[in-house]
């Protein structure tokens, strides 16, 4: 069977919206490892205060993310980490290279952290043997 002819490339645009954008970072921070939540004051909820993440869109794409990470973590490790994120998120999204990445700890958290995919403190793995079962 004979190969389909070859389209040729034509340069085109894609529109991507900010808010898009904002959700790409986000779903990035959230996912880093020490990162316990962004950082939106209350009156951020009024409408008053600065969102925890902002891009801009001009010849390059920059990024301001205001977060917490967990007490007891290297901060400068849990932000190259963070940096590291974002700018492979929106590489793989918009497919060109990231201008400033502004990373901006507000504060350290402490408290029990609950990682991704992990059960409730104590909650048996469904897999696991329980007491009085025998492991098949």
């Amino acid at each position: 069977m004979p190969d389909p002819p070859s389209r040729p490339v034509v340069p085109g645009r894609s529109l991507v919206t900010r808010r898009a954008l904002v959700e790409i970072v986000r779903t990035a921070v959230l996912g880093s490892y020490g990162v316990t939540g962004l950082a939106e004051p209350l009156l951020r909820h009024l409408g008053l205060g600065q969102r925890a993440i902002r891009v801009g869109i001009g010849p390059e794409v920059t990024v301001d993310v205001r977060l917490r990470i967990a007490y007891g973590l290297p901060v400068a490790e849990v932000a190259r980490q963070v940096d590291s994120a974002i700018r492979y998120a929106l590489r793989r999204a918009l497919d060109r290279e990231i201008g400033a990445v502004r990373i901006h700890v507000v504060g350290l958290a402490t408290g029990p952290f609950s990682t991704p995919g992990a059960g409730a403190p104590g909650a048996a793995d469904p897999g696991a043997a329980q007491p009085g079962e025998d492991a098949r």
